[in-house]
């Protein structure tokens, strides 16, 4: 498989991977009760399989290791935190109020790590700040 097509793939996965959890977020907190049933429990999954895996692939394509690419390395760092707000938004028995402000965290975090992948700065959207 060549760059473009993989690039392509990673980046759609990223798209349908980010509605869905946004999808399931806003679902989650105004209770709905799809958020629980199979299809929005298994998909994710499948999703985040795709995207992790043409990740690796585009990583071991470009021969880029996150020792020695900065900006890889925060992505990674930024995507750990984005699944732990995540399981936190998600995560039924939560107060609300902690549920929501994970589900925002994660949403910045996100955005952070998508500034991270297009400018190829660690500081990403926070290189601004400087």
């Amino acid at each position: 498989m060549d760059y473009a097509a993989l690039k392509l793939i990673h980046q759609g996965a990223v798209a349908v991977s980010f509605t869905g959890f946004f999808a399931r977020g806003l679902g989650t907190l105004r209770g709905a009760r799809w958020v629980g049933g199979r299809a929005a429990r298994t998909l994710p999954h499948i999703v985040d399989t795709v995207l992790l895996a043409s990740a690796i692939a585009l990583a071991w394509m470009l021969r880029l290791s996150p020792l020695q690419a900065p900006w890889l390395l925060a992505k990674i760092a930024g995507l750990v935190l984005y699944i732990a707000f995540g399981m936190l938004a998600l995560k039924p028995g939560r107060p609300a109020a902690v549920r929501v402000g994970a589900f925002l965290a994660a949403l910045v975090t996100f955005g952070y790590i998508v500034s991270v992948a297009l400018s190829k700065d660690p500081a990403g959207f926070l290189a601004s700040i400087r």
